[in-house]
């Protein structure tokens, strides 16, 4: 455990920090089975409204550095080409 003040506040952020981060990666992993699962059923206009925000949760998953800026694009091209393939 830590003593000084200092890191007793920087572990309360690492906590909060961390249960942001799972939240994001949980809800783009939610919203992309979402789509595979209307793909399979041949919904492509709900896939394709799904898919600006998957793009959207994504981005922000980046942007906070939960994921690379290459494995967001990479997730992005993959969803894309899979709404785009029906």
């Amino acid at each position: 455990m830590p003593i000084k003040q200092s890191a007793k506040k920087a572990l309360r952020q690492n906590k909060k920090n961390r249960q942001h981060n799972i939240w994001l990666k949980e809800r783009y992993k939610k919203v992309r089975k979402e789509i595979q699962k209307l793909m399979t059923q041949n919904k492509t206009k709900e896939a394709k409204t799904l898919l600006s925000q998957f793009y959207k949760f994504v981005d922000k998953a980046a942007k906070k550095g939960v994921l690379k800026k290459n494995t967001a694009a990479r997730k992005k091209s993959g969803a894309a080409r899979m709404v785009g393939k029906m």
